[in-house]
């Protein structure tokens, strides 16, 4: 099979970049940073609407519960 050209680059990670990734993984997550990513997800993927803001999706995500 052919090696791909992908896995031979000599690209390399710069050490700032690496540094700050690493402070990343240490990082906890809140909760409160979790649900503006799901707005933030949610705000993204909506439909093109003047009627759908960001303020109101976090609005919905607020209100809106799915029955279980």
């Amino acid at each position: 099979m052919a090696d791909r050209k992908q896995f031979q680059s000599t690209l390399r990670t710069k050490p700032e970049l690496k540094r700050l990734l690493e402070a990343a993984r240490s990082t906890p997550v809140t909760e409160a940073d979790l649900q503006e990513q799901r707005v933030s997800f949610a705000f993204g993927n909506a439909p093109p609407s003047d009627l759908i803001t960001k303020e109101s999706v976090r609005f919905a995500s607020q209100h809106i519960r799915l029955k279980t």
